[in-house]
Order: C-alpha cells, then sequence, then structure tokens
C-alpha cells in the first residue's frame, strides 16, 4: 500500500554519501520521506523493512552496481512493483535506453539541480497516480 501526497517515501542508492545527503536534503525540503543505502546490498538488506514508494538508483556503485540491482528487484514478486528512476552522471543515450529497457521508470542525470529533481521525482509520482499504479 502506498502513501499519499507528501508523505511519500523515496529510498536514494548511491555509494557517493554527498549526493544522498544533498539529494535527501531537496526531497525532504519538497516534502518526501527519505530513505538512505549506500550499496545496493545495502538496499536489497533494508527494502523489505522500507518499503519506498520509489528508488532512485545509481548506476556505477562498488560491488552490486546499479544494473544488477534494478535485474533482482524486477525478478522478486516483492519488489517488482517499486518504480525506479536510474540516478547516475551517465549520459549516454544507450545507458538511458537500457535502464528503461531493464524495468527503470525514469532516468535521471546528475549533477541535478533542485528545481530540477523536486520536478521529476513529482512527475514520476504524477505518472504512478495518473496509470493508477500507486
Amino acid at each position: 500500500m502506498s502513501r499519499e501526497g507528501p508523505s511519500r517515501r523515496v529510498m536514494v542508492v548511491d555509494d557517493d554519501r554527498e549526493i544522498v545527503e544533498m539529494t535527501r536534503l531537496i526531497l525532504e525540503s519538497g516534502g518526501y520521506q527519505v530513505v538512505q543505502a549506500f550499496s545496493g546490498e545495502d538496499a536489497l538488506k533494508s527494502l523489505p523493512a522500507e518499503r519506498p514508494d520509489l528508488i532512485l538508483l545509481d548506476i556505477n556503485m562498488p560491488g552490486m552496481d546499479g544494473w544488477e540491482l534494478l535485474k533482482l528487484l524486477k525478478v522478486d514478486e516483492a519488489t517488482q512493483g517499486i518504480p525506479v528512476a536510474m540516478f547516475s552522471i551517465r549520459f549516454e543515450l544507450r545507458d538511458k535506453v537500457l535502464g528503461l529497457k531493464e524495468g527503470a521508470f525514469d532516468y535521471i542525470t546528475k549533477p541535478f539541480s533542485y528545481d530540477e529533481l523536486l520536478s521529476r521525482v513529482g512527475r514520476i509520482f504524477q505518472k504512478l497516480s495518473e496509470n493508477g499504479d500507486h
């Protein structure tokens, strides 16, 4: 069961703690609850308890990268319904296409501005509401 409005929970998965902290501050100022994970493994461990409404997932991480985590999320019945936005400095079109093909809902390029991040996350939730997914 997902939450409505400002109580939406967003999990930020990135090994760069500064990026996670900046993203958390921006999203919390927009009324979102933020859950932090600093690796793919951390995200997998905390998902059952945290149950986010959206995951912002970095691609380039040591150990389990974002592509591997995305695949695992999409084959597990417990997590396959959670929308994932890839969240990366990689800007090549093939990365964006691959992310969408693998089941990502959106692709957000870093660096991002305050307004851009809030706008993109807001649009994701708006599209989900229109589709009746969340």
